[in-house]
Order: structure tokens, then C-alpha cells, then sequence
């Protein structure tokens, strides 16, 4: 089911939670289109602390949109289109906004950038303030958000090493194939620690092999027995499964998917078998890559590692700084505990977090001393529905 843009507020708010609840789908999809009623938007935004970020255009020579030659809204379905996936939460959602800024500052068409936000459907901010949110940011962003149905995932989700791994949006990439609209058959999944620094159509247009499924930088230097347990090592039938492949590590925080075939190839329940076996047999302790490993490691498109310097946010315990690997940079990605947003408010940032800072659009106080402002203005219900 679709709401599009904010004519559900025609809808009474009884009547959309039972379609949340009994609707058989996994999530909803709100589909942001110019704002005109109410409160205005830069008044929403300043409530949240977020400037607005530039409009950028197309430069020239880029494609044309069928709804720029018809004056339609653009939809996902447009062939001319770059798709990206991020989730969109209130606690990343500076980073995420500071994400988004960096891939239409480095775009050279960013008109052709559609962007496909996850959200949860439980979060402390609802899908449709951060739909709105988005909006107030970037007025003439094509996107769409999609609410998360967090039962969809929550009884597979196992203990990790740290806490924030065990969010069910984690996990939310594992059903891009079901959430994104059918037309689309290629995304490119970001994480929302990360910047950009170069154009995103050139990692759009990396070529996938035949019966390649996703396409990321991989680090076959690291130690990849580490990611799993002894259990899994010392069961002759488990450890057996990567059989012939040569298995190398990759970081989920960016990959190129090819959404038809993960559809007809059903890796969503490949993956969510191996999610299964962990929750009766413990094989793993980090969250939601060693699925990916499993089923992915040793049949991944290999992708330049320029687009994923990754590890800039530190180990997973203690976060501290890290230094660049060796060679270009097309994409800084602050995976690992430490991020920059949170320890340039400390006042203890690492040195590159001040590049991430460039991008950075929320100059306000903390995300719940506005959230609390914009209740007592104007309630929720008055606003959405």
C-alpha cells in the first residue's frame, strides 16, 4: 500500500494504524510531494535544527526524467533513474542527512537520484515526521520512505557484541527485494555513516558478472575465520558451506545489489535461514554481516575500494581513531562505534571526522529537546493527519 505525499491526512489516523497492522505486506510506503498546508515548511525544519541544503541541479548533458518532459512527479519506475537505499531513523538521522547531502553535492545529475529511505515503524520519530523532515531539508529530493515492519525481523535477531547492532533496521537491507518497488531491479544500499566524495553514477554503473547478485570492495587480506565461532569452524557440515568459493570479507554498509535476481534467487530466506540456525546454534557475534557472508562470501562483484573506506568509526568496543588505508578515496565510511557527529559534539573528534563535517546540515540543539519543542507547538496528529 502507498500514501502519497500528505493527502492521508484525509485518511482518519484509526483507520491507517489498522492498515499498519493487518495490512500483509512488510511496510508502507509514504511518497513525499510538495508540502501545502499548515505550518510552513522551514518553519518544521528549524524546529528540528536542521538547515536547509542547497538545490542542486543537473549539470549538463544529463538525462531528462519522462516527468520533467510531461511536468509529472517523478516516479522509482523512471529507467533514467539512480536508485539509493539508506534506513532513516531518529538516532542516525544526522548522519543519514549528512550522507544524502554529500551524494547530491558530488552528483553530476543529481535529479537523477532517487532515493528509497527504511524507516521503523516504532521509532521515536514516525515515519511520517521523518518523511516530512526529509522534505524540509530537501525540497526537490525524489524519494520515497518505507515503513519498516520491525516483526518482520525481530525473532531472528541474536545477541551481538554491541547493542546497536542488535536494531531491527540493521536488518532492513535483507528485505530490500520485498520493499522496493518491483520496477526497480538495481540499488545501490548505503549505510547513514557515510559520506561521499565523488559521483555516484560511477559506482551505479559498475558492471555485475553474470550470477553476480551484489557488488562491494572486498578485504581478502583480513582474517575472515574470525567472523564466525568455533562452533561453526568445528561442525563439518557448517563449515563446509563456502565449498570451492574463496571467501573475502566486505563490508555491508555499501553494496550494489541486483534486486531482480536477489528476487528470483530468494536470498532474503537464504539469509534468514542462517538467522535461524544462529538463534539455536551460536556461529557468529556480529550482528548482521556474517549472514551476508555466509551466503554472499567468495560470489561478490569485486568494486574498487575506493568506495568503501571503511573502519573510520573505530573497533566496535572501544571506537577509536583510525587512519585512511592506502590509495584513492571516492567514499569515507565511519563503520565501528566511534561516529563524527558524536565526538565533534564532545569536542573530541578524530581528525577525519572533520571530513564529514562539511556535509553536516543539523546546527541546532539535541534531536529530543526538538522533538519535545514540536509537540508543544503543534501535536503530531495536527501535523499528519
Amino acid at each position: 500500500m502507498v500514501v502519497s505525499g500528505f493527502s492521508a491526512g484525509l485518511i482518519p489516523a484509526v483507520g491507517f494504524l489498522l492498515v499498519l497492522l493487518y495490512s500483509p505486506l512488510m511496510c508502507l510506503g509514504i511518497r513525499s510531494f510538495p508540502y501545502n498546508g499548515g505550518a510552513a515548511i522551514s518553519d518544521f525544519n528549524g524546529l528540528f535544527g536542521f538547515s536547509e541544503a542547497p538545490d542542486y541541479r543537473n549539470g549538463v548533458g544529463c538525462p531528462s526524467t519522462a516527468a520533467a518532459k510531461s511536468a509529472d512527479p517523478v516516479t522509482s519506475c523512471d529507467p533514467s533513474l539512480v536508485h539509493v537505499a539508506m534506513t532513516l531513523d531518529s538516532e542516525y538521522l544526522r548522519g543519514s542527512m549528512a550522507a544524502v547531502h554529500s551524494v547530491l553535492r558530488h552528483a553530476s545529475c543529481p535529479e537523477q537520484v532517487f532515493f528509497h529511505f527504511v524507516a521503523a515503524e516504532f521509532d521515536s520519530l514516525s515515519p511520517r515526521v521523518l518523511t516530512r523532515l526529509v522534505q524540509s531539508i530537501f525540497p526537490s529530493l525524489n524519494f520515497k520512505v518505507y515503513i519498516f515492519r520491525e516483526d518482520t525481523v525481530i525473532n531472528l535477531i541474536s545477541s551481538s557484541i554491541r547493542s546497536a547492532l542488535e536494531n531491527p533496521l540493521n536488518y532492513a537491507r535483507n528485505y530490500l527485494g520485498d520493499i522496493i518497488d518491483p520496477c526497480v531491479k538495481r540499488v545501490i544500499y548505503l549505510d547513514s555513516d557515510l559520506v561521499l566524495v565523488d559521483d555516484i553514477t560511477k559506482l551505479w554503473e559498475v558492471k555485475m558478472s553474470a550470477g553476480k547478485i551484489i557488488g562491494a570492495p572486498e578485504y581478502c587480506h583480513a582474517n575472515f575465520t574470525k567472523y564466525f565461532t568455533d562452533n561453526f569452524w568445528s561442525d563439518p557440515v557448517l563449515s563446509r558451506v563456502f565449498g570451492s568459493r574463496k571467501p573475502c570479507y566486505f563490508n555491508t554498509g555499501v553494496m550494489v545489489m541486483d534486486l531482480e535476481k536477489w528476487r528470483e534467487g530468494h536470498f532474503r530466506k537464504k539469509i534468514e535461514n542462517w538467522m535461524e540456525l544462529q538463534r539455536q546454534n551460536r556461529i557468529y557475534e556480529l550482528g548482521s554481516l556474517p549472514p551476508f557472508l555466509l551466503v554472499f562470501g567468495g560470489n561478490v562483484e569485486p568494486i574498487n575500494h575506493r568506495w568503501n573506506q571503511h573502519g573510520l568509526g573505530g573497533d566496535n568496543v572501544a571506537g577509536s581513531c583510525r587512519e585512511l588505508h592506502p590509495g584513492p578515496v571516492s567514499l569515507l565510511h565511519w563503520s565501528g562505534k566511534g561516529k563524527p557527529w558524536v565526538r565533534l559534539d564532545e569536542k573530541r573528534p578524530c581528525p577525519l571526522d572533520h571530513l564529514w563535517e562539511p556535509y553536516d546540515l543539523y546546527k541546532g540543539k539535541s534531536m529530543v529537546q526538538h522533538q519535545q519543542r514540536l509537540e508543544q507547538l503543534v501535536g503530531y496528529s495536527s501535523y499528519f493527519f
